[in-house]
């Protein structure tokens, strides 16, 4: 039944065009069932595909299904063919089965919305375009998909454009990940030179017989590859735009940060691992940069106020483990951890989504406190989401998250384990301060509604009050079932061993028996710590961020390290100050003749129309003997 894979990405691009062309004409219910209805049929498509997949597993380990012939240039053809392995199975799952729960929270949570219709036609769009990405058997049809869903992170997290900050946010999204998107096309262009081909198999079939582990050419083409997936996956240095995402829709950040664009970085490398490991460099580039993230954005975590930015550091330094993981060769853990990472991620996004609607779109952590009375539910899934997060033992984190740090371990990369080993405690330390300022503690809303505070930045038009609870099933399904997978989803095997290697770890060592059990204890002493200062001794964190030797540590990491200030020092104002000292250049000045000449041919034609008829006549006759004097000499 592999013929009905086209139905998995048609049904969410059909629901696109239906509702872009219908906007305004759609009733919400109408455009809910189309928008939600579209994903779950994909989701429902990928679930029979893959069974039929993993009970008639094919010789080659993978299926292609070919469409037709997307462009013919010369000798360069590329097909439009899908391909079915075990490692598209699992981004297929996670893409359209996670998708259909956020689109399913997003029909409640954006009900009342001026742009209702629009928001789910773009989100519909964006799954389709990941869909691409992920099913594409060429590096063009990759990057087609690629492409995609930066356009569509672009106009969600721009969705409330009337606000000018959404719309930079938006714009600083698209464009720093189009440096890392150009980093890329630029690595195709190599690929096709050297082998004529940008089919995916072809490369790593003919890549290994042209070029010698560490050649010149193999290390620039990874390390451009490489560009292309720490810009869609926000990693150092093209981390930046990922926290500013936060200006949309809270169910734009549970798309973005769990089931879509942010995996596609860590999708990349996992399809092109052949291309990584012909050059060491960038095999270390690549755990390097994924150690060095996800300890900048566990420091920045930890001082960050806003409930979702800092689930958005978060997600960073999880990514950094994936990028770590692949790093080391532990390809197959890296996937793992994708997959649970977008259980326990979206579960925390949209419920994060209801405690800012239950607080009345706050989303300061310090104007909250007391709301496991509030919210009961919405407490469990944040608590349990936080748990996954942590990776306490028997939750879906504890299995892929240790299953990284051990063969980090195991294959000699002690320094990547030392830097994923701390980063465990950060996590835990982070995470739990948002737990226990949140949920636990004074009732801080109190305080602010007495003092008349404003909303938080996610709010389309709701009043201050008491927190509430939201009771429709529309909200708590999809909460519950990520519920529920953030537990369980540590324990499904993925068919991965055919697409991707294992890591290789000389002689079977296992290592001391301790070092599987370290992640837990650094989990828990980070849990401790966040107990005791964000909970029993408050006042320690506040001391320690007036001290006068202190400040400017917290003022770093809450600015991110100050990343931000310095792009713009390096690149911004130096291109801000050219244009101004150009902007009256004399090239500007031969540009403006253009149209300074077109408007003096414009006022001599116009002068000819005098509306005499004396005029048209004289005019028609010099021009009627001009016509024979032609002739004549001819």
């Amino acid at each position: 039944m592999i013929s009905y894979l086209p139905l998995v990405f048609v049904f969410p691009l059909i629901g696109f065009l239906i509702l872009a062309f219908g906007r305004g004409r759609l009733s919400e219910n109408l455009a809910a069932i189309v928008g939600v209805g579209s994903v779950g049929l994909s989701a429902a498509t990928t679930a029979y595909v893959g069974y039929d997949f993993l009970t008639h597993l094919p010789a080659s380990g993978a299926y292609v299904v070919p469409l037709w012939t997307w462009m013919s240039v010369g000798t360069f053809n590329v097909e439009f063919a899908l391909k079915l392995d075990g490692l598209s199975l699992t981004m297929l799952s996670v893409i359209t089965g996670v998708g259909f729960l956020i689109h399913l929270f997003a029909s409640w949570y954006m009900r009342g919305d001026d742009g209702y219709g629009r928001f789910l036609s773009y989100m519909n769009l964006f799954v389709a375009s990941m869909l691409f990405l992920v099913l594409g058997d060429d590096l063009l049809f990759l990057y087609f998909g690629w492409e995609g869903v930066g356009l569509c992170s672009y106009l969600l997290i721009g969705f409330w454009y009337k606000d000018a900050a959404n719309g930079a946010a938006a714009r600083k999204a698209f464009v720093i990940t189009r440096v890392g998107d150009t980093f890329m096309a630029i690595a195709l262009f190599i690929l096709y030179r050297e082998f004529g081909t940008l089919n995916i198999d072809e490369l790593q079939r003919l890549a290994p017989q042209a070029w010698a582990v560490g050649a010149p050419l193999a290390t620039a083409t990874a390390m451009l590859l490489l560009g292309g997936a720490v810009g869609k996956s926000a990693q150092l240095p093209l981390q930046t735009w990922l926290p500013d995402a936060m200006a949309g829709p809270t169910p734009v950040s549970a798309l973005i940060h769990a089931a879509t664009m942010v995996t596609a970085g860590v999708y990349l490398i996992a399809r092109t691992h052949v291309l990584f490991e012909l050059s060491p460099v960038a095999m270390q580039w690549v755990g390097g940069i994924g150690a060095v993230t996800l300890l900048l954005a566990g420091f920045t975590a930890l001082m960050q106020t806003d409930i979702k930015k800092i689930l958005a550091y978060s997600t960073m330094s999880q990514i950094g483990y994936m990028f770590l993981a692949e790093g080391a060769g532990a390809y197959q853990p890296a996937v793992f951890h994708l997959m649970t990472h977008a259980f326990f991620k979206a579960l925390l996004f949209l419920s994060s989504g209801s405690v800012i609607l239950a607080m009345h779109h706050e989303q300061d952590i310090f104007k909250m406190g007391g709301l496991y009375k509030k919210i009961p539910f919405v407490f469990a899934c944040m608590l349990i989401g936080t748990l996954a997060l942590t990776a306490f033992p028997f939750t879906s984190g504890y299995f892929s998250k240790d299953e990284i740090l051990h063969q980090a371990y195991l294959t000699g990369h002690y320094e990547l384990w030392a830097a994923g080993l701390f980063g465990a405690f950060l996590t835990a330390v982070y995470s739990f301060r948002l737990i226990f300022i949140t949920f636990f503690g004074p009732e801080r809303w109190r305080q602010a509604q007495a003092h008349g505070h404003g909303h938080g930045h996610d709010d389309h038009g709701h009043g201050a009050g008491e927190p509430h609870g939201a009771h429709t099933l529309d909200h708590h399904i999809p909460l519950a079932i990520l519920l529920v997978l953030a537990v369980v989803g540590g324990y499904i095997h993925l068919p991965l061993s055919a697409v991707l290697p294992e890591a290789h770890i000389a002689g079977g060592d296992h290592g001391p028996a301790y070092i599987a059990h370290l992640p837990f204890v650094a989990s828990m002493a980070g849990l401790v710590v966040s107990w005791l200062l964000f909970l029993q001794f408050p006042q320690v964190p506040a001391a320690l961020a007036r001290g006068a030797a202190t400040a400017w540590i917290g003022k770093l990491w809450k600015n991110a390290w100050g990343f931000d200030w310095l792009y713009d020092a390096l690149f911004k104002a130096p291109f801000v100050w050219a244009a101004r000292i150009n902007r009256n250049d004399f090239i500007d000045g031969l540009i403006g003749l253009i149209p300074a000449g077109l408007r003096g041919a414009a006022s001599l034609a116009t002068a000819t129309q005098t509306g005499g008829l004396r005029w048209y006549a004289a005019v028609a006759g010099a021009g009627l003997c001009l016509l024979i004097a032609v002739v004549a000499l001819h």
